[in-house]
């Protein structure tokens, strides 16, 4: 497996807004302080397995991806990395707007953009590119962990070439707040989550900033250890 610390680009919406606590209680864990966070009563109540519901994105902390994960390539260090983080979102650029609901995506159940936004899948692009500098190349177990035989030839060939599949084309902006559920559990789950986000009154979310997320270790949750707000 690729080696440790491991590094990512998110989205994460500021450590006191109302959506970045939404998304804590729900996930048990706040990835700005490190902490865990009591679950919500209604999420215990449709299903109180829920920690189990939940582990899978507990690892990441709430957050929408930008840049995947990965270890430092040869020669290159944290501080450098965030600097680049500063650099990258001190450039002038649209800053994306979407109107942010509630879905099941390929199984589990995210905050997505309600339409495709033209600037999100640019700012996402761009953190791809920018940022594949400090990205060691994945090694032939850690190609064989995101199972290239179920992706498409494109996401094979973007495996291979940004050591992640979903990417540019392949890239669907979601902010995970479960793992996969069957279709019979998937309901109550989504019903409830709508309920929840429905009281945030977030009808537009701007994606206005970048968060640098660290993973100690393979048995670590990541953690934000810098964010920088983008300049418009």
């Amino acid at each position: 497996m690729t080696g440790f610390p491991r590094y990512a680009i998110y989205f994460a919406a500021g450590s006191h807004s109302a959506l970045s606590r939404f998304g804590a209680e729900l996930l048990g864990y706040d990835a700005y302080t490190g902490q865990e966070v009591p679950f919500p009563a209604d999420a215990l109540r449709i299903a109180p397995d829920w920690r189990d519901i939940t582990a899978d994105p507990r690892k990441y902390g709430f957050h929408g991806t930008l840049k995947a994960p990965m270890a430092l390539a040869a020669g290159r260090t944290e501080a450098e990395l965030m600097a680049a983080c500063a650099g990258f979102a001190g450039k002038a650029r649209p800053i994306p707007v979407i109107r942010p609901v509630v879905d099941a995506i390929s199984g589990f159940i995210a905050v997505i953009p309600a339409e495709p936004v033209d600037a999100l899948q640019q700012l996402a692009a761009d953190c791809v590119r920018d940022f594949d500098c400090f990205r060691t190349e994945l090694t032939a177990e850690d190609r064989a962990r995101r199972k290239p035989e179920r992706l498409s030839q494109r996401q094979r060939d973007y495996l291979d070439r940004w050591g992640y599949p979903y990417v540019l084309e392949e890239f669907r902006f979601h902010m995970t707040l479960t793992g996969r559920l069957d279709a019979e559990r998937r309901g109550p789950v989504l019903e409830m989550l709508r309920k929840r986000f429905k009281g945030l009154k977030l009808d537009t979310l701007a994606i206005d900033r970048i968060a640098l997320f660290r993973q100690d270790d393979a048995k670590a949750r990541f953690r934000i250890i810098g964010e920088c707000v983008l300049a418009g």
